[in-house]
């Protein structure tokens, strides 16, 4: 399996997936500024939208949207379980696959982290977060994982979390919030994750700095 991906970005989420099931892959690095790869292959030529993740299966298919791409993993890796398999549990999955997907990527963190985006947008954005933050500090007060275990739900909320350090939410506001991150970034697929990609944005805005 190929994952093409940018560093921090939502594509972490596969990257802490596939080290928690301790799957093989080649991971393909995707400039977020020109949207090539590091030997200047465009991703448009691999996804018309070029955005990440994408992933280039075993068989040769291409995949994309994130939803979809952690559920492809989680299928592929049943022994790892980070998915459930009977149908309610599988529906949950989905539920916060998309309320983490259209709720808080998209309508928080999109506006807020595009240096482009519009005053207005960003207002706008900021003025979702509280009961969205409120939701999710509710459901996590007593818990230790969205569902029963650690799922690729919790790889994707970790890796969006994160990105609070780079707008003006303070996640200190949700206690069990921060705890929740504290101890995702715990697990060493997380860590491992993060020690990776994390020059790898550094060196990203130093190249594009320059």
């Amino acid at each position: 399996m190929d994952l093409y991906f940018s560093p921090l970005a939502c594509s972490m989420a596969t990257r802490i997936a596939l080290y928690e099931a301790g799957a093989e892959a080649r991971y393909v690095e995707v400039d977020p500024f020109t949207h090539a790869t590091m030997d200047g292959v465009p991703l448009a030529s691999i996804t018309p939208l070029a955005l990440v993740p994408a992933i280039r299966t075993d068989e040769g298919d291409f995949l994309v949207e994130n939803a979809a791409v952690l559920q492809y993993v989680a299928a592929r890796h049943p022994d790892a379980r980070l998915a459930p398999t009977d149908a309610r549990g599988r529906a949950l999955l989905q539920q916060w696959l998309c309320f983490i997907g259209t709720e808080l990527h998209k309508l928080v963190f999109a506006p807020l982290l595009d240096k482009h985006a519009p005053e207005g947008a960003k207002s706008y954005a900021l003025s979702k977060v509280q009961v969205r933050f409120d939701l999710l500090e509710t459901h996590l007060k007593e818990r230790d994982f969205l569902l029963d275990g650690f799922s690729v739900a919790d790889a994707y909320l970790t890796t969006v979390l994160t990105w609070s350090v780079a707008t003006p939410i303070d996640l200190n506001r949700w206690p069990g919030l921060t705890t929740y991150l504290g101890r995702m970034r715990k697990r060493p697929s997380v860590m491992k994750a993060l020690s990776i990609e994390l020059p790898l944005y550094q060196a990203e805005q130093q190249r594009h700095a320059a």
